[in-house]
């Protein structure tokens, strides 16, 4: 494989790295966005490409950077979202507001 066609290779699945995350990350943007959306297709590192260029460093780094940062948003709203779902159920079963019951006996 010629220089010119190795870092075309990795540029390529750069952008298709670099597509997944602005998927997930357009997810987390929009607060009504249908639960039934399909999940990205998982993303395969090339194998047949050799070490990243060198020229490609930073791209790569920058969106790690941006996954990490979208997987620590996923498990934050996972957690609040269990959160909300513990005090719905208590809310529901009534364990959430304990009110004393008064009975009226004069009648």
């Amino acid at each position: 494989m010629s220089g010119g066609d190795w870092r075309n290779a990795w540029s390529e699945a750069l952008d298709e790295l670099e597509l997944d995350v602005a998927t997930i990350e357009a997810m987390l943007d929009d607060e009504h966005r249908n639960a039934e959306t399909p999940p990205a297709s998982l993303w395969k590192a090339p194998t047949e490409l050799g070490a990243l260029p060198l020229e490609l460093k930073p791209r790569a780094d920058e969106i790690l950077t941006r996954q990490l940062k979208a997987a620590e948003e996923i498990a934050r709203r996972m957690t609040a979202t269990r959160q909300q779902m513990t005090m719905t159920r208590k809310i529901e079963t009534g364990e959430a507001v304990k009110r004393p019951v008064y009975v009226d006996r004069a009648m």
